[in-house]
């Protein structure tokens, strides 16, 4: 999986005066939670730009200071007028803790139900996963090449060693569909 670095400064004061006069210098109040006590610390708002616009899903190396902290996004507050970042939550990685994510998944695949008129739907686009941080994905990919007309594939068919999905076992990832054309056509050679 890939890191995005972000550097910040640790903070002083926590207050609201603190926290805005931060954010009008163009900084983001942060808090990484999961070590032995939360670490506050503000970076530049736009350090995030890499790491919250994106569908990919990254680690971050946090540099405090000098101090590198390895962590994930876990929640993130953005102002409801201008869609500015508020606040930044991350949670610390430890090599030998699991952590729990949402991880896109992408479609590989020409499916021979879509061939002849079939319509794909693509109905789980994020599975939520519990692996150690080394064997987090960047995404977990689905072959829809078997996908005839009706046919669905499901999250048993993506299981893997490395992570356990958090889904149960007849959500439907993605499945071909009749479409309304390929309904016509059907009805058309059988008149």
């Amino acid at each position: 999986m890939k890191s995005i670095t972000i550097k910040g400064s640790k903070r002083e004061s926590v207050g609201k005066v603190a926290t805005k006069a931060l954010r009008n210098a163009g900084m983001v109040p942060c808090v990484i939670y999961g070590g032995d006590k939360p670490i506050h610390f503000s970076a530049e708002e736009k350090a995030f730009k890499n790491l919250v616009y994106t569908p990919n899903v990254y680690t971050a190396s946090i540099d405090v200071d000098g101090q590198k902290i390895p962590a994930i996004l876990q929640d993130i507050q953005f102002h409801p007028v201008s869609d500015r970042i508020l606040h930044v939550d991350f949670y610390q990685l430890f090599d030998d803790k699991e952590i729990t994510m949402n991880i896109p998944v992408k479609l590989v695949g020409k499916s021979k139900g879509v061939a002849i008129g079939g319509a794909l739907r693509h109905n789980l686009r994020k599975m939520r996963v519990k692996a150690l941080p080394a064997n987090l994905p960047d995404f977990i990919e689905a072959d829809i090449t078997e996908l005839e007309i009706g046919n669905k594939l499901y999250v048993t068919e993506l299981k893997n060693d490395k992570y356990s999905i958090l889904h149960p076992d007849n959500t439907v990832v993605a499945q071909v569909r009749m479409s309304r054309n390929a309904s016509k056509a059907a009805a058309e050679t059988e008149a």
